[in-house]
């Protein structure tokens, strides 16, 4: 990396992408507070996360730079990172990058050439991912009175027309082909989820999941399925209570048959640090007791990480249209299932290294090597806090 040491830590920040490949987290983007002034955060660099140690690096981005912005959609296809829509300096955009995470060039490339229709300009939308397509799903944005075909499929945001462009939200479901370089909008079936942005979307086979959202002036916990392969909507009717309605929260699939569903802005506008794990199957909610409850966040990114941890980074802990100070930089690791013993022993050692010291030189090499990663994981994470502590 260009630049890697423990102290190194990515700048705080709000409406970023984030994403896992391999055993880095990788954060570009998004924007922070200055005094009283939102400033976007550089587009010509990104983050890498190491999870396994803690440790941060940054590298410098070349090729097709995107304008710095915030609330793009970001996925990840065969070691391709690709970030639709968003918001710049001149407003709501519908282009899309994508740039290799793996050949260690990190050269931007922007799909001109693309076939078909793009969705129109948005951001605060989410994404799928299956058989080498890109599935967008709803999002904020505008449209011209010529472009609003369908009254159920974008709803106007009355406080926000001027002459002949309207902002408002959607439900539209747009496709883009990684193998045709070809965008669509196919038909679906069954009732779709009202239009919303600011939504959580997750991917678990064939299938899509949304959930919640700002709706107009609400925000919901509503949850619907989308069949990616027969573009059949189903909205799914828990069996158990529900969380509260939310948006600006994350929802990531951590098995076959589990959602997990972290923080937001609550109905009330209040910052939420709850954690909840869906049932797909069952189709119940259990709320999930955790580490993080004094840690609220929204606009964050939450990532898969190793043994079914979710990575949280970033976002607000305050109600950013109101405050904008509460900026986050720190990484939240959520464990939703059992470790491994292996893992356990690793993370045992790792937290007690003085105890262990003089055998530590017995290890394989590359067993050494892992625990060294973990040593440095657990140091880096002490630190941190006795850092917040001080201040």
């Amino acid at each position: 990396m260009e630049a890697r040491a423990s102290e190194l830590v990515a700048r705080e920040r709000s409406g970023h992408a984030a994403l896992v490949e391999g055993k880095f987290l990788y954060v570009w983007g998004g924007y922070v507070a200055v005094g009283d002034d939102e400033v976007f955060l550089p587009s010509d660099e990104i983050w890498l996360y190491d999870i396994e140690s803690g440790v941060w690096g940054t590298h410098r981005m070349h090729g097709q730079i995107p304008p710095p912005m915030s609330g793009t959609c970001s996925c990840c296809l065969d070691g391709m990172m690709y970030i639709f829509g968003g918001c710049d300096d001149h407003g709501h955009t519908n282009q899309l990058y994508c740039v290799n995470l793996l050949d260690g060039k990190y050269t931007w490339r922007k799909k001109n050439n693309a076939k078909g229709s793009p969705p129109s300009p948005r951001d605060k939308l989410s994404c799928w991912v299956h058989n080498d397509r890109l599935i967008y799903f709803g999002g904020y944005g505008h449209k011209r009175l010529r472009e609003i075909n369908n009254s159920r499929s974008f709803i106007v945001d009355e406080a926000s027309w001027v002459e002949e462009v309207f902002w408002g939200w959607n439900n539209e479901v747009h496709v883009f082909d990684c193998r045709t370089n070809n965008w669509s909008e196919p038909s679906t079936r069954g009732l779709a989820p009202a239009p919303r942005a600011a939504h959580a979307s997750a991917t678990v086979g064939s299938k899509g999941y949304v959930c919640g959202g700002r709706v107009m002036e609400t925000r919901r916990s509503d949850i619907h399925c989308l069949d990616l392969d027969s573009w059949t909507w189903t909205e799914i009717i828990p069996t158990s209570s529900v969380p509260i309605g939310r948006s600006w929260h994350t929802l990531t699939a951590v098995s076959d048959s589990a959602l997990f569903l972290f923080g937001g802005l609550s109905v009330n506008c209040e910052p939420l640090s709850d954690a909840w794990i869906f049932n797909i199957h069952m189709r119940e909610w259990r709320e999930m007791n955790h580490q993080h409850k004094n840690k609220p966040r929204l606009w964050h990114t939450a990532c898969l990480g190793q043994e079914s941890d979710v990575i949280v980074f970033g976002g607000s802990q305050d109600y950013i249209l109101l405050v904008d100070k509460g900026h986050c930089n720190d990484a939240l690791v959520f464990q939703t299932q059992p470790y491994s013993l292996h893992r356990l022993c690793e993370d045992y050692i790792g937290r007690n290294t003085e105890m262990l010291q003089g055998q530590l030189s017995l290890l394989p090499t590359k067993l050494l090597q892992t625990i060294q990663k973990r040593i440095s994981f657990f140091t880096f994470a002490t630190k941190s806090q006795e850092k917040r502590d001080v201040m």
